[in-house]
């Protein structure tokens, strides 16, 4: 049996540094068990995102299965830089807007998130 955490509501005050590590927390647990056949390449996105210190730094959401990235946290989000996905055809998508084609697919989750943080445009995380 696994201890669930729940995320961002597991923390008292309005620390948007631990909230977002709080909510990263959660997103990698709730991808790790996924019972979907797509699941371990959301799972290595997620893992790829968050071994990415600038990705890190920002408050992650999911939409959809896209994931995506706040200069604040909740319930107040504020969405910045690129979308990313992990497709069925085992390719990984970086999107400027919300599940378009563009600026591309790659074929690692690595690949995807370095362009993800070449398209970034960073400001400081707030509540």
């Amino acid at each position: 049996m696994h201890d669930h955490t729940a995320g961002r509501f597991e923390l008292p005050g309005p620390d948007p540094e631990r909230r977002s590590e709080s909510e990263w927390q959660h997103l990698r647990l709730e991808a790790s068990e996924l019972p979907y056949p797509w699941a371990p390449a959301y799972r290595n996105l997620i893992e790829a995102a968050y071994a990415e210190s600038v990705l890190r730094s920002l408050h992650p959401f999911t939409s959809h299965w896209a994931l995506r990235f706040s200069t604040t946290t909740r319930p107040d989000l504020n969405p910045t830089g690129p979308c990313l996905t992990a497709n069925s055809d085992g390719t990984f998508g970086v999107s400027r807007g919300f599940l378009t084609s563009d600026p591309g697919l790659f074929t690692t989750p690595g690949e995807a998130v370095a362009r993800a943080v070449h398209e970034l445009s960073l400001g400081p995380l707030t509540d």
